[in-house]
């Protein structure tokens, strides 16, 4: 099987571009590294912002995990197509699709009136978000195609993973309203697409046949009720509703799996679970987002109810933590060699795990400063996890199936933070006070972040891969 390939054979894929075109290297890495920290801004943005969407919007505290999965709903539910199509119709083609789309996307939720508006106008901002994720990637191995081209750029583009993480934050608070800031960051888009369209190289490795619409559509439903379920069940976790609509999660999953097992051109080659670095990868990408993204997403809208910080101050104090992962990110790439992308990602859980146990109290306590410890240790855990992950991913697939590969991971990325996200606020709400609430939380996410360390470290390389 082709997903069963060795990586180290030589790979030979087939490219939509002249002989005569240059690669184009640095703009690759630059523009698709650009791109990544506008959609991970845009991800973010609401961090800072949420209480004053949610009163602006009219949204219930219910309901306010709607506001910060919309955009990882719509990246859950494409990634995997979206790097699929990037491998067989171009990589730069569906790149400049995600990146136009986002800057329209995103200026369209400047201009929404309630919670659902929003919510959906976030859900087109996640597709559009899947295309660019997908596709850098993939336009990335294909400019440096050595190991060690491919080693520095994943290792930059990881790293401004963490970048926008950091920037969107504050942008978001520094600019008067949320809504000019979404119109600010669609602007930001529209402007790396017209740089796109003159810069980038086209690149493809066809395998023929028509999208996976009928396993997109599986894939996208099953995700829509589990993230439904689990919005729900902080009202009643043995309530009829949620349990219809986890039920309905396993069996759009299971039906999934029966339609890619017949598509000629599977959004996911299944034969690739068979593969440990790939299951590692995903693995890693999965509890990133239950354990990370999860608790840092909701964290700062929950300092502002509970500590009065402004939008601005929270998004200040969260740099101490984004900033560290940027920064430890880049420098990921030297420990290539001497320590293995899995032990990486055990060691950026592991941190976490010891990050948020020390934030046990610092909600009840009133003041930020108890935060700073856990912020740090927190941010060098992340900065590991982000510039271990991307180069997981384009090493556990074949190298002409780069974009499906990125696609994968980051899908059980997004898959865990639409859980995390939702699972955080039910945890946070369900106390008598959001302090305690809060400490219960905080206990999940590390007992979640050292399953994931376990996870990845307990797989083991087999000698026919």
């Amino acid at each position: 099987m082709t997903g069963l390939r060795s990586l180290t054979a030589p790979a030979t894929p087939r490219t939509g571009t002249a002989r005569d075109t240059p690669l184009r290297p640095r703009a690759t890495l630059t523009l698709t590294s650009a791109a990544t920290a506008v959609t991970l801004m845009t991800y973010t943005a609401p961090m800072v912002t949420l209480p004053d969407t949610a009163s602006a919007l009219h949204t219930p505290l219910s309901a306010q995990a709607w506001l910060l999965n919309g955009t990882p709903l719509g990246l859950a539910a494409l990634l995997l197509v979206a790097g699929s199509l990037a491998d067989d119709h171009g990589r730069r083609r569906i790149f400049l699709a995600g990146t136009l789309a986002l800057g329209l996307t995103t200026v369209l939720g400047a201009f929404t009136t309630n919670t659902w508006q929003f919510t959906l106008a976030r859900i087109a901002q996640g597709a559009a978000s899947a295309a660019i994720l997908a596709s850098s990637l993939g336009l990335i191995v294909h400019a440096f195609p050595s190991p060690r081209g491919r080693l520095h750029a994943t290792g930059v583009w990881g790293a401004f993973v963490s970048g926008g993480i950091a920037v969107g934050p504050l942008v978001a608070g520094a600019l008067p309203t949320w809504r000019v800031a979404y119109g600010v960051l669609g602007a930001a888009a529209l402007l790396v697409a017209a740089f796109g369209s003159r810069a980038l190289t086209e690149s493809r490795a066809p395998r023929g046949g028509r999208p996976d619409v009928s396993g997109a559509a599986t894939f996208g439903l099953a995700l829509v009720a589990l993230v439904a379920a689990l919005t729900l069940g902080r009202d009643g976790w043995l309530r009829a509703p949620v349990g219809l609509l986890l039920a309905a999660a396993v069996l759009l999953v299971a039906a999934f799996v029966a339609v890619e097992r017949r598509a000629a051109a599977p959004m996911i080659d299944l034969g690739l679970l068979r593969r440990t670095r790939f299951l590692a990868s995903s693995a890693g990408g999965l509890f990133t987002g239950l354990a990370v993204i999860g608790m840092f997403s909701f964290l700062p809208a929950l300092l502002q109810q509970t500590m009065g910080l402004s939008p601005l101050a929270t998004a200040w104090l969260f740099l101490l933590w984004s900033g560290l992962s940027f920064a430890v990110a880049l420098q990921v790439k030297h420990l290539a060699g001497r320590v293995s992308s899995r032990v990486q990602l055990a060691l950026g859980f592991a941190l976490h795990t010891i990050a948020v146990v020390t934030m046990l109290g610092a909600i009840g306590s009133g003041s930020w400063v108890r935060l700073l410890p856990g912020l740090i240790i927190g941010g060098l855990g992340s900065g590991l996890l982000n510039g271990a992950l991307p180069l997981l991913a384009v090493e556990s697939v074949p190298r002409e199936r780069a974009a499906m590969g990125s696609g994968a991971q980051q899908t059980f990325r997004y898959i865990g933070s639409c859980a995390g996200v939702a699972l955080t606020i039910a945890l946070v709400t369900s106390s008598g006070t959001l302090a305690g609430g809060a400490n219960l939380a905080f206990v999940v996410s590390a007992v979640l972040a050292a399953t994931g360390a376990v996870a990845v470290l307990t797989l083991r390389e087999r000698p026919t891969e």
